[in-house]
């Protein structure tokens, strides 16, 4: 089973930016996709924001 959500530690793992980057980057996404605080940032959202193939980001999510 794949997971749907995407969180900072995934964001410093796959981008090699730091936490607070991270961190800002989801907030970018977050503006960017329109979506209030409480709804999580998706894979499929991250993907969209930095142009990247889902199935590409999918395994570095394990």
């Amino acid at each position: 089973m794949n997971r749907i959500c995407i969180y900072a530690k995934d964001i410093q793992q796959i981008t090699g930016k730091s936490e607070r980057q991270a961190r800002e980057i989801i907030k970018k996404i977050r503006a960017n996709s329109a979506k209030p605080k409480h709804q999580p940032i998706t894979v499929d959202d991250f993907c969209d924001y930095f142009g990247f193939d889902p199935p590409a980001i999918i395994p570095l999510l394990k």
